[in-house]
């Protein structure tokens, strides 16, 4: 791997979504628009500061799943990367440079996301906000690292959509975001366990709640 030619090609890909109106939208506001839609939901209630950090925890992972899944495999079916592959570029320098690329996409994301939810929506985190920081920037490439397995193994856009129902739902409703996963059965709580959703829900909530960092990094 090349560190010159793996920075290249990030390069390359941010310039491509920074040229993309859409793609700016729906990774820097979109995740906002909808904690903001939360908030208005619940106003003058305390639900909000119940699901407000697993909300965190969930929009940036699943725009980026979308963003990652979908831009790469429109470079692939484009014919992109077949001509980047015809240079000096290799594998590794595409896989890293690209994850990189997303990576960095991801950090801005999650962190616009949750100064909107602290200080405009009202967010009441108990603990280090930078503490919740993290744990959404985190969440974030867990979403862009899944994005590029779809991507990987979609040959559509809509095949990559499609891989949402198998990798990205079943965490969804059992991340704890509906109901608390001590209260789930013992096979959808043995599930729970092995999903990494999961385990972000549980790190945020335990951020919002002040709890001390070895029970953020081990909430369960």
């Amino acid at each position: 791997m090349n560190v010159t030619r793996t920075f290249a090609t990030s390069g390359r890909v941010l310039r491509q979504l920074g040229h993309d109106p859409r793609s700016i939208v729906l990774l820097l506001v979109a995740p906002s628009l909808l904690v903001g839609l939360f908030a208005w939901l619940f106003t003058d209630t305390d639900v909000f500061d119940g699901i407000g950090p697993a909300i965190l925890a969930l929009f940036p992972f699943v725009v980026m799943f979308l963003i990652t899944s979908v831009t790469t495999l429109r470079e692939r079916r484009s014919g992109t990367l077949e001509r980047l592959l015809s240079t000096p570029i290799g594998r590794f320098d595409l896989i890293f440079g690209y994850a990189f690329a997303f990576g960095l996409a991801a950090v801005v994301q999650a962190f616009v996301t949750v100064l909107f939810a602290v200080y405009v929506c009202g967010l009441d985190v108990q603990g280090p906000l930078w503490q919740l920081g993290v744990v959404a920037v985190v969440d974030a490439l867990l979403g862009t690292a899944l994005g590029l397995l779809a991507s990987a193994f979609a040959r559509t856009e809509f095949q990559a959509v499609q891989f949402m129902p198998v990798l990205v739902f079943p965490q969804i409703i059992l991340g704890g975001l509906f109901m608390p996963r001590d209260r789930m059965p013992d096979v959808l709580y043995a599930i729970s366990d092995w999903l990494p959703l999961s385990h972000a829900i549980d790190a945020v909530n335990a951020v919002a709640a002040g709890d001390e960092a070895w029970e953020v990094y081990h909430p369960c």
